[in-house]
Formats: structure tokens, sequence, C-alpha cells
């Protein structure tokens, strides 16, 4: 069953996952030195996920209305 259009989120990919793919959690790894090749792929350590918070921008005042 298909979900109605009206139903769907648009930012629903935007959000941050819980887990990561293999492939994610491996280059996690290698970029911290965690991990080498050659080293076994399964039982790999875990990798926490970042979660980004949008900061709202605050609304500039135009300046031709401060001069009048």
């Amino acid at each position: 069953m298909t979900i109605d259009k009206s139903l769907k989120i648009k930012a629903g990919a935007a959000k941050t996952r819980n887990v990561l793919t293999r492939p994610e959690r491996l280059a996690k790894l290698i970029d911290e030195d965690r991990w080498n090749p050659g080293d076994p792929v399964y039982g790999i350590p875990k990798v926490r996920v970042v979660k980004l918070a949008m900061k709202k921008k605050k609304k500039v005042k135009k300046e031709d209305e401060d001069e009048k």
C-alpha cells in the first residue's frame, strides 16, 4: 500500500539517521585511524552519529528603513 502525497513529509530524508551502514562505519573508522585494511569486517566498533542542528537566521533590518 502506498502513502498518499498529502501525507508524505518532504524533509523526511533530511533527518539524521541513528544507524550507519557498514561501509559508512568503515569510512568513519578509517578517518579516525581505528580500523586498518586487513582487520575483520565483522564485529567492528560502534561509531557515534553526529547530529547537526540548524541555527535559525536572524532577520536583518534594511538600511533604508533605518534612515527614514
